[in-house]
Parts: C-alpha cells; sequence; structure tokens
C-alpha cells in the first residue's frame, strides 16, 4: 500500500480522493502489456502512466519521492537547466467534480403512487432454478370501464423500466409514458375498452421485485430474488385478470420488452386471448441485444457500491446505474436522428477540446444517464434485462416455428427501419414465421420513422394509427384476396365438361 500513498500525495489535489482507495495491483495495471509488476528503466517497450505530473525539485530529495521514482521512473523531475517544450492538458476535469454525491435512497421510491394493488397470498413459482416466492404483489392502474360480460379488456404489457402509470388520472395528475395513446378517442380508446397496465415482476414501482421486503426475512431480497423469465411476467399479470374475473382479454399490447409478453401471452394462454400487437420485439432475443444489455449490467455490478446487490439503506451504485444508462440510451434512438438533432455541434461554440463532453451529443447522453440514475432500482434493471435476454419462443419444442405457431390469433407486428436494438428485422420474422405455421390474420407494418426504437413512445400518428386500427377492425374475413372467375365462365367450363363424352 506504500505505493499508493505515495502516488495519492504527488498527484493534484483533484485526485487524491479517486486514488486513495488503490490497491498495488491495482496501480500495476495501468500499464500496458499485461504486467503485474512496475516498470523498470528496462522496460523500454512499456507504456508509461497517462497522466504527466509536474514534481519540485524539493520532492525530489525526499524519501518518498526517492521510493516513487525507484519504483515509477516516468514521474522522475525533468532537468529543468535546459529549456522544455511542452504544453498539456489542464487535468481539473469539471464534469466529474461537478457530479453530485450518491446518497442511501434513490428518487424511484419516493415517486410510486397512484395505483392499486393485487396481493396474491400463494406462493409464486418461477421458471429457473426452482425458484418460489412466498407471496407476490402485482401493482396496476386500470382506465375505462369494464362491460358486463368482462369482454373487452385490454392488457398493456410495459417496457424494461416503465411503471403502470401509462396516462394521468386524479390519483397521480403526471403524465403516463404512454399519454397520448391511451384515452377517450386514443388510439388505445378508453371509451370501448377497459385498459390495464402493470408494473413488471422484479420491478420497483410497486410489484414485487428485489427491493421489496422478503416475509421470510424482513429483509430486502436483493440478489436472493430469483431469477426470472418473460414467462414470469406473463403468469403473474395473467393472475391479476383471473382477479378481475376476466377469463378472455379483448386484446394484449406492448412494445419492446412488452411486445415479447404481447407474443407470448396468446402462446402460453391461446384461449384467453383475442389478438395481439407486438411492437419492436423478437421471437428470440439475439446476441446483439444481449451484449448491449450485457454491458449494462456490468456497469452497475462493477460499481463498488452495488455491495452485490444489498446496498439498501447503505450505499448506491449511482455511477453504475449512470453508464448503464448512458449505453442503453444510444441503443434507444437512431444515427439518422441524432445526425439531424446534433450533428457535430459544440456544447460551447469558443470551447477548447477536453476530454470533458465537448460535444452536444456528448452532453445529452451524460444527461440522460444521469437523471435517470436514481429513477429506477439498479437490481430490477439486473434482473428484467436478464428476463429479455433469456426470451425464446423456441425453448422446450423443436424450433422456433414450432414454438411460434402456438400464437393462433390474431396478430399485428410493427418494426422500425432505425432501431438497432431489436432491429426491424426481427419483426419480419415473427410475422414470416406466424404465416408460415398457418396463421392467415398476421399484420405487418415496417415504419420509417427517425426515432429508432423509442418510435413507439413518440410516433402518435404511425404507431398510434396503426394500433388503433387493429383494436377496432371487424373483419369477418382475413388472408389474401384471390380473384374467383366471373360466372359466366365458369358456367362454361362446366358446360364443356357435361359434353365430354363418357369414356
Amino acid at each position: 500500500m506504500k505505493a499508493a500513498r505515495v502516488i495519492t500525495q504527488l498527484l493534484p489535489k483533484q485526485f487524491s480522493r479517486c486514488t486513495s482507495s488503490l490497491t498495488p495491483s491495482l496501480i500495476n495495471t495501468q500499464y500496458a502489456g499485461g504486467t503485474t509488476e512496475p516498470s523498470t528503466p528496462q522496460s523500454h517497450g512499456r507504456r508509461k502512466l497517462s497522466t504527466s505530473i509536474a514534481v519540485s525539485k524539493d520532492m525530489k530529495k525526499s524519501s518518498d519521492y526517492s521510493t516513487a521514482a525507484r519504483e515509477l521512473p516516468q514521474l522522475e523531475v525533468p532537468n529543468y537547466d535546459r529549456e522544455l517544450k511542452f504544453k498539456g492538458l489542464e487535468t481539473d476535469f469539471p464534469c466529474l467534480s461537478r457530479l453530485p454525491t450518491a446518497g442511501p435512497d434513490a428518487t424511484y421510491q419516493k415517486v410510486t403512487t397512484g395505483f392499486k394493488e393485487y396481493h396474491h397470498k400463494e406462493p409464486f413459482s418461477v421458471k429457473y432454478n426452482e425458484g418460489i416466492l412466498p407471496e407476490l404483489t402485482i401493482a396496476y392502474e386500470t382506465f375505462g370501464t369494464l362491460n358486463e360480460d368482462k369482454s373487452n379488456a385490454v392488457i398493456i404489457f410495459c417496457g424494461l423500466s416503465a411503471s403502470s402509470h401509462i396516462r394521468s388520472h386524479k390519483d397521480n395528475p403526471a403524465p403516463g409514458w404512454w399519454e397520448k395513446f391511451v384515452g377517450p378517442g386514443c388510439a388505445v380508446d378508453t371509451n370501448e375498452f377497459f385498459v390495464i397496465c402493470c408494473n413488471n415482476l422484479a420491478g420497483c414501482y410497486g410489484t414485487t421485485g428485489p427491493s421489496s421486503i422478503n416475509p421470510t426475512t424482513g429483509q430486502p431480497y436483493g440478489t436472493t430474488f430469483p431469477i426470472i423469465s418473460v414467462d414470469d411476467i406473463v403468469h403473474s399479470q395473467f393472475l391479476l385478470l383471473d382477479h378481475f374475473g376476466i377469463d378472455k382479454v379483448y386484446a394484449t399490447v406492448g412494445s419492446s420488452l412488452g411486445g415479447m409478453t404481447s407474443l407470448l401471452s396468446p402462446a402460453l394462454y391461446p384461449d384467453r386471448v383475442g389478438r395481439a400487437i407486438c411492437i419492436s420485439c423478437c421471437a428470440q432475443t439475439h446476441p446483439t441485444s444481449i451484449s448491449l444489455r450485457y454491458l449494462q449490467r456490468r456497469a452497475i455490478m462493477t460499481d463498488p457500491n452495488w455491495a452485490r446487490g444489498h446496498y439498501y439503506g447503505e450505499s448506491y451504485p449511482r455511477m453504475g446505474m449512470k453508464l448503464a444508462r448512458e449505453i442503453a440510451t444510444i441503443t434507444y434512438r437512431s444515427g439518422p436522428e441524432w445526425g439531424n438533432r446534433f450533428g457535430r455541434k459544440r456544447t460551447h461554440n469558443n470551447a477548447s477540446p477536453s476530454l470533458c463532453p465537448y460535444f452536444e451529443i456528448e452532453e445529452y447522453i451524460e444527461y440522460q444517464g444521469e437523471s435517470f440514475s436514481t429513477k429506477f432500482d439498479p437490481n430490477s434493471l439486473l434482473y428484467i434485462s436478464k428476463a429479455m435476454d433469456l426470451f425464446d419462443m423456441s425453448e422446450g419444442y423443436s424450433s422456433l416455428l414450432e414454438g411460434v405457431s402456438r400464437v393462433k390469433c390474431p396478430v399485428m407486428i410493427i418494426g422500425v427501419q432505425t432501431d438497432i436494438l431489436i432491429p426491424c428485422w426481427q419483426q419480419k420474422e415473427i410475422a414470416d414465421l406466424l404465416k408460415k405455421s398457418g396463421n392467415t390474420a398476421v399484420t405487418y407494418y415496417e415504419l420509417d420513422s427517425l426515432y429508432g426504437h423509442d418510435t413507439f413512445l413518440l410516433d402518435l400518428s404511425n404507431v398510434g394509427s396503426a394500433v388503433k386500427g387493429q383494436l377496432e377492425t371487424k373483419l369477418t374475413q382475413t388472408g389474401i384476396v384471390r380473384k374467383q372467375k366471373p360466372q359466366w365462365l365458369a358456367e362454361d367450363a362446366e358446360r364443356k365438361v357435361s359434353q365430354q363424352p363418357a369414356s
């Protein structure tokens, strides 16, 4: 640890806090070449530390400096008797010093109001690892009126980080995440339908998740919470439908993770779903999507404040959560949008280049990460994103076609050409598989929206119109229209057949 103390003394004041926790092994890893030993004067092929540090002559004489110079020769003082020609970068980095200190409590714990709760008192078994939750709470909100025969229910499945709050109401007047898509006369018309939206299993907005109290221990579950699947999310929300006495929903609707649950629902409950709308989703998660979410989980789990998932009331992995959201933001939007919106514009026209945000797009990414970092439980992100990665409708079946063929109801699939998280070819794959399985009531739309994966949140005209049309259509026939022969031609053919001599 002596080397760590020496470096802390030599570094400028703004670095002292971040280096105070360094161990010798961490210091050694700053060298190139994979060595676990500090470099020596003979290590000509190894890169020196990237930070240039000016040290006074007096410090050079100190025993501490002598130790540092012997172990870290790149810290030796230049010969000031000759002229130096060097001008480097100022190392104050205001973009780091302005980051707020993380507190023990996250903001998301204080904004979850206005929802109702269904308490399932029986143990709830999950798909993997023989996991069991002793009981289950589902947070939900409803809009519109359930008709007498309970045939007008539409369940909207939310995405990874969303709550049950899709629209404002008297108990929570804040705008919902699908505010302009749901309501009287909207895409999902609450004059016609009884709309239900739940917070996902493993979430942090009222439904049982890692931040919930485990009744068997009296402590938050943390990472003792069982691994969940998209199947478990579907099963948990159908328990709520049972509570309402709804045998069959008129439709399921969802985007992203919600699209996966919307597609899986008629596969798991073929007699309980009338039609399905699935936006920007897939039938099985592909490697690119998995890798992007893996990086987000990695950012959280390598934050020392994550504390193996047991940070509640103690610490909070804010920096890991911030970085995770910054990565996610890149996957949610598109290059064409950012080209139009930001281009190469700088944060300040006269600013000198630095390692801090210099372009507007960098500042935007930083803002998105910081603003989200305390709105959602990091453990919830870990568990729900893992459920998305595990999603595969071929699991337990001989092929993806066989797994998808369980869906017999009418389905509308919507893809977005600029989506980089779940590209539109994956939505086309779903539509093709459904048609190949014999489902004749499949509709596929491919949108040219600029907004990438987030199109379902922003493109009211295209997404809203498609959703409304699919929900309200009363088509009695589906499939491909084939021209029939004119009646006179059919009669002429029959006459010719009847006139043929018998063999």
